[in-house]
C-alpha cells in the first residue's frame, strides 16, 4: 500500500457571529488545518452554504467543505449547482460530502418520510451521477428510478477538474461499495445503535476489504478517512463530546508523541491518511497537525 500524506480537518458550526466564525476559520487555517468541514443537520447553528462561503472568503488556503450533505434534503441537480458555484467562488477549495442521512430525529423535524436505507441510499446513488454530469458535462440528461433531469445546462463550471473530491463514509457494505467506485475520499465508519436496537457490527478491517474489492484498480487512488474524536490530547480521561448529534466517545488521553505514534501506525495498519477532529479538539489536537501534516 502507498501511504498518502496526512491531511487534517476540523468539525464545526456551532460560532454565534460572524466574527467568531471568521475568527475560527482563520485560526484553523492559522494552526495549519487543511479544511473545515460542516455538519448538514438541523441542530448545527450554521447552515452549511453560506457558513462555508464566507469561510473561504475569510481564508486563503483552507480548504472548506460538507461533513456530510444530506441527500435527501436538496436536489442533486441544485446540490451541483451549489458547489460548483462555492468551487469557483473559493478558487478550487470545496469537498463535497454527500450521504444518506444521519438518523431520523432530523427527517421528521423537517416532516420529511425517513424511508429504508435501500431507498436513501439508492437515491444517493443516482444523485452522485447526476453530480458528476453536471460537473463535467455540457449539459446533463437523466432517467432513472428516483430522479429526472432534462437538458440542464452544467454552469457553472467548478475550478477543480474533473471535479471537487467526492467524499462518503459509511458503515455499511452497499454504501461504501458505492464510495468505493464514485468517491475520491471513503471514510468506513462504526455503526452506532439506536435506542432499543441491537446491532452486529464488522471489523474496520473487513469494510476496508469491502472498499478494496469494490474499487478495484482505483483503490490506490482513494484516500481514507476517519475521524479522531475518541483522541485527547491530555493525561486526563475524561468524556468528550462530539459535534451535535453524535454519541459520547470515551476519550483516549495520549501525549502528543503517543498520538503520532497511533496515527502513524493507523496508516501504516489501514490506510488512514486523512484526519477529522471536532471544534472542541482543535487546539489541543495542533502539535499532532503540526508534526503530521502532510508527511
Amino acid at each position: 500500500m502507498m501511504l498518502k500524506p496526512f491531511r487534517f480537518s476540523v468539525v464545526g458550526g456551532n460560532s454565534q457571529s460572524r466574527m467568531a466564525w471568521i475568527n475560527f476559520a482563520r485560526r484553523a487555517e492559522e494552526l495549519g488545518y487543511d479544511s473545515l468541514l460542516l455538519p448538514d443537520r438541523t441542530q448545527m447553528k450554521l447552515a452549511p452554504f453560506a457558513a462555508l462561503a464566507v469561510a473561504a472568503a475569510a481564508t486563503t488556503t483552507l480548504r472548506v467543505g460538507s461533513y456530510v450533505f444530506c441527500n435527501d434534503y436538496r436536489h442533486p441537480a441544485l446540490l451541483a449547482k451549489e458547489v460548483a458555484t462555492l468551487d469557483l467562488l473559493s478558487e478550487g477549495r470545496f469537498e463535497l460530502g454527500i450521504g444518506a442521512g444521519a438518523g431520523a430525529n432530523d427527517y421528521r423535524q423537517l416532516g420529511l418520510p425517513f424511508e429504508a436505507a435501500g431507498t436513501r441510499v439508492g437515491r444517493v446513488e443516482e444523485a452522485i451521477t447526476i453530480i458528476k454530469q453536471f460537473f463535467t458535462e455540457e449539459r446533463v440528461n437523466f432517467s432513472g428510478k428516483y430522479y429526472t433531469v432534462v437538458d440542464l445546462p452544467g454552469l457553472p463550471r467548478p475550478v477543480q477538474r474533473p471535479h471537487p473530491p467526492i467524499f462518503i463514509g459509511s458503515a455499511s457494505q452497499r454504501m461504501l461499495s458505492i464510495a468505493a467506485r464514485q468517491a475520491n475520499i471513503v471514510s468506513p465508519t462504526a455503526r452506532f445503535a439506536r435506542p432499543g436496537e441491537a446491532i452486529n457490527d464488522v471489523p474496520l478491517e473487513q469494510k476496508i476489504a469491502w472498499v478494496r474489492e469494490a474499487a478495484g484498480e482505483r483503490f490506490a487512488q482513494l484516500e481514507l478517512s476517519q475521524a479522531a474524536y475518541q483522541l485527547s490530547i491530555s493525561d486526563n480521561p475524561a468524556e468528550v463530546v462530539p459535534p451535535d448529534g453524535a454519541p459520547p466517545i470515551p476519550r483516549k488521553a495520549m501525549s502528543t508523541e503517543q498520538a503520532v505514534e497511533y496515527l502513524l501506525a493507523q496508516r501504516e495498519q489501514l490506510g488512514f491518511s486523512y484526519i477529522q477532529v471536532y471544534d472542541g479538539q482543535m487546539e489541543n489536537f495542533a502539535p499532532v497537525v503540526a508534526r503530521l501534516r502532510g508527511k
